[in-house]
Formats: structure tokens, C-alpha cells, sequence
């Protein structure tokens, strides 16, 4: 039976860009649109080369900017991204509430949904689905938390709304701002106070410690072999995060050529294996495993993902090092990784 693989999309607007007075259309144009120097980069070319790979993806869109902005803006993306079949599920950041004005939420203030007690937790989730399908979403049957800052509490409360699955719950998070009450282990599947966990999958990138499975996060190769190896270990499902901004340089002035070829490299991967299926959540179907097997660390695969962290930081973030250097690494790493 295929592996299910979910790319999925922190699809929201920036708080920081609205606190700096940017308006609707600004934070659209550069947190979802992607805009910079070099083009759009973005949802809409994440879902055409999603599309050329024949890959359906997840977004996770947040609502709680219709607080601020007017629920104008949660359509704009919600509409393209339902018209050309992905799929939309609910995300919150908590930190919007802040600045909410004439409306029954605006006195609750937390950095998280874990900061909040279970009846709060249960009011955000259930306005913020409303939200989202004001905006013209379908009922929402997953969910993932801002930051990951979600606890046991948000599961009970993600019951108690009938929402099926949580992927809020990040091992690579676990001594952070995710605070659900399973250990790093947890397959996908496994229910917890009434709820469907699809942990964010990850490796071993050194001896003792794990990695997310996120662009930003893990190289071209460390991406591949960890695919490979959840397909050759019959693993039901294996989750990737992403953002709306993530091919874009951190000031979002440009795009990341390094996250940029990892992000075709994994659609290749993915679309090229015959044990790897493309799916949403609303396709998934239980099917139980009692451990899954982690991708081994492999220490010269992570060193070089190191090479290539403080290249692309300093390439696309100080801007000193030469585009020539950059395509010799990307090179390189095609060499060693075959």
C-alpha cells in the first residue's frame, strides 16, 4: 500500500507586516502571493508546480486576520486554492487577537491557543472555523496551530467540534512551543482524547536528535531519503510543512534558489515513486502502525545540509556570495547524493 505524503501550507498573513502598517493588499501580495524582485513565489506558484508533478496540496490557512482586515482577504485565498482542487483546512495564530476590535474575542490575548483554558480554546477554534467558511472553505477536517502551540487541551476541544485530525503535534517541537502530551514516537493515526494524530514527520539529522520535515528545514537529499525510506518502511503517511513565504528570502525582498530546487526536488520524489501518493487529509484513511521506523542519521548528509544553511543565509540574507559558487554547491550536492 502507497505511502499517503501531505505538503502542506502555513498559508497566513504577517502580523509583524500589519503592526509595520501594511495593508490588506500589501500583506497578500508578499505573505501569500509571494511577491518579490524576482516574481511570485508564492501559493499560486507552489500550486503550479504542485500541479506539473500532478500533487495535490494541503493549506492551512489562518482566519484570524478577518478580525483585523475584514474577511475580504481570507477569500481572496480561499477561492483560488479551492478552484484548483487543493484542499483548505483551519490554522489560527492567537497573536491576532490582540488588535481585534469591536468583536466578542478581542479581550482573550495569548501568543498561542495553549495559553488559553479549555472553554476559550473551544470559543477561538469554533469562530475560527467559521471564519474560514464564511471565507468559503468546506468544514474543515484538520487542523494545525500557529507555532505548534497547541496542548492536550486543544485536542479536547478539537473533539468536542468534531474536527477529526490534528497535525499541531511537531516531535521536533517538543522542548518548544508544542505541548500535546504524546511521545516524539507517535505514528499517524493514533487517537488521542477523541482525535486523529498526523504528527509532522522527521528524521534523525545526527545521533540524539531529529529534524522536521520542512523545506526550510532539511536538504534536496535528507527530503529524498527520508521519502524513500518511509515508502520502503510502509509508513501510512508522512506529513511536510511549508509556508505561504517560504521559497522567499527572509526580508522577502527575493527568492531562495537553494529552498526553491528543494521544493522541486521533492515534488519530483514524490510524483516518481510508485510506493508515494500525493494526498490532502480529507483522502486519508486509518491505517494503524505500532512504531515507525525513523530515518537513520547520516553525518555527511548533514554536513552538508550545513554547507548549504550558511550559504543560503548568507547569499540571501548579507548577499556577498556569488551566484557561480552557489551553482557549483547545488552541484556538488547532486554528486555525493546519487
Amino acid at each position: 500500500m502507497a505511502t499517503k505524503v501531505q505538503y502542506t501550507v502555513d498559508t497566513e498573513l504577517s502580523l509583524k507586516l500589519f503592526q509595520e502598517g501594511a495593508s490588506a493588499q500589501q500583506n497578500y501580495d508578499s505573505s501569500i502571493a509571494g511577491k518579490c524582485r524576482d516574481g511570485e513565489f508564492g501559493i499560486f506558484y507552489q500550486m503550479d508546480r504542485l500541479e506539473a508533478y500532478g500533487l495535490t496540496g494541503v493549506f492551512f490557512v489562518d482566519p484570524f486576520p478577518a478580525l483585523v482586515y475584514g474577511p475580504g482577504v481570507i477569500a481572496k485565498i480561499v477561492e483560488p486554492i479551492l478552484k484548483r482542487g487543493h484542499e483548505v483546512q483551519l490554522h489560527i495564530h492567537t497573536e491576532w487577537l490582540e488588535f481585534a476590535r469591536d468583536h466578542e474575542l478581542e479581550h482573550l490575548r495569548g501568543r498561542n491557543i495553549a495559553d488559553f483554558p479549555l472553554e476559550d480554546q473551544i470559543r477561538l477554534l469554533d469562530q475560527a472555523r467559521a471564519l474560514l467558511m464564511i471565507a468559503g472553505a468546506p468544514r474543515p477536517t484538520a487542523f494545525r496551530a500557529g507555532n505548534f502551540g497547541a496542548n492536550d487541551d486543544t485536542l479536547r476541544a478539537l473533539s468536542e467540534l468534531s474536527v477529526r485530525f490534528d497535525s499541531s503535534f511537531n516531535p521536533a517541537f517538543l522542548s518548544g512551543e508544542c505541548a500535546i502530551d504524546l511521545p516524539p514516537e507517535t505514528p499517524p493515526f493514533s487517537e488521542h482524547l477523541g482525535v486523529g494524530i498526523i504528527p509532522v514527520s522527521y528524521i534523525e539529522d545526527r545521533p540524539g536528535s531529529i529534524r522536521a520535515a520542512q523545506l526550510c528545514a532539511l536538504s534536496a537529499w535528507e527530503m529524498r531519503d527520508a521519502l524513500t525510506h518511509a515508502a520502503q518502511n510502509d509508513w501510512p503517511c508522512f506529513t511536510i510543512v511549508s509556508h505561504s513565504f517560504e521559497l522567499l528570502s527572509r526580508d522577502r525582498t527575493r527568492s531562495n534558489p537553494i529552498v526553491t530546487r528543494r521544493f522541486e526536488s521533492m515534488c519530483m520524489n514524490i510524483s516518481e515513486q510508485t510506493r508515494l501518493e500525493g494526498s490532502g487529509f480529507d483522502g486519508l484513511q486509518p491505517r494503524q502502525q505500532s512504531r515507525l521506523a525513523t530515518l537513520p542519521a547520516n553525518l555527511v548528509r548533514t554536513a552538508l545540509r550545513y554547507g548549504e544553511q550558511a550559504v543560503s543565509r548568507i547569499r540571501y540574507e548579507v548577499g556577498i556570495l556569488s551566484t557561480l559558487f552557489l551553482n557549483e554547491f547545488a552541484a556538488f550536492e547532486s554528486l555525493v547524493a546519487v
